[in-house]
C-alpha cells in the first residue's frame, strides 16, 4: 500500500512561491510582457504632456524672435513708449492698440518720437482730436512722413492703402506731428507719427 505524497510546504527552502493568479508563479515572458506594458503606459502619460509643453514654449519663444527681429530690422522698439515720452511728444496712443512700436532719436537741435500703431476708425478720431487736430484734416494720398524720417525706421508706405496724412504744427516749444494713415483694413487703420520737439 502506498501512501500520497504530502504538497511541499511554502515555508520549506527551495519551495516554489505562490503567484498572483491563485498559487501559479508568473513565468517569465508573463513577467517581462507586464513590465513593458508599465513602461510604455508610464511614457505615454509623462512623455507627450511633457513634449507637448516643449513645442508650446519653441513656438511661443519663436514667435517672439520673429517679432524682435522685424523691428530690430526697423530700429522699432516692440511695446508702448513710456508715459513720459507720450507726454513730451503728445503722442496719446489710444487703448488697446496693437502693433505698437516706437522710436526716439535726440541730438541738441531737435528730438524726433517715431511711433506706430493699429487701432479702430474711434481710437484714431480719439488720437487725431488729442493732438489738436480732425479726420477732416487727413488729405488722400498725402504721406506726410518725409523720405528722411521713413529711412530712419525702414517705413516704406507701398502697400494698396488707401493712405492719408496730415502735418499738425504748433509752436515752439510744443511738439508738430506728422501723421499717415493706412486704411487697407477699412475697421482697423495703421497709424505712422513722428512727433518732433524743439528743446
Amino acid at each position: 500500500m502506498t501512501v500520497p505524497r504530502q504538497p511541499s510546504s511554502p515555508d520549506r527552502p527551495g519551495a516554489p512561491e505562490p503567484g498572483r493568479d491563485g498559487g501559479r508563479t508568473e513565468d517569465r515572458r508573463h513577467m517581462i510582457r507586464r513590465r513593458w506594458l508599465t513602461a510604455t503606459i508610464i511614457v505615454l502619460l509623462i512623455g507627450i504632456p511633457a513634449g507637448y509643453l516643449v513645442t508650446s514654449a519653441n513656438q511661443s519663444r519663436n514667435s517672439g524672435r520673429d517679432k524682435e527681429d522685424k523691428y530690430s530690422a526697423t530700429g522699432l522698439t516692440e511695446g508702448w513708449p513710456s508715459k513720459v515720452q507720450r507726454r513730451l511728444y503728445d503722442v496719446p496712443i489710444p487703448p488697446y492698440s496693437a502693433e505698437v512700436a516706437y522710436y526716439e532719436t535726440n541730438n541738441w537741435r531737435t528730438s524726433r518720437l517715431y511711433v506706430q500703431f493699429l487701432t479702430s476708425n474711434e481710437g484714431l478720431a480719439k488720437f487725431l482730436k488729442q493732438i489738436g487736430t480732425s479726420e477732416s484734416k487727413l488729405k488722400a494720398d498725402d504721406r506726410t512722413i518725409s523720405k528722411r524720417d521713413r529711412n530712419v525706421v525702414g517705413w516704406e508706405f507701398t502697400g494698396p492703402g488707401p493712405w492719408s496724412g496730415l502735418t499738425h504744427e504748433q509752436k515752439d516749444p510744443a511738439p508738430s506731428q506728422d501723421v499717415v494713415v493706412d486704411r487697407a483694413n477699412p475697421e482697423h487703420p495703421m497709424v505712422y507719427v513722428v512727433s518732433m520737439t524743439t528743446p
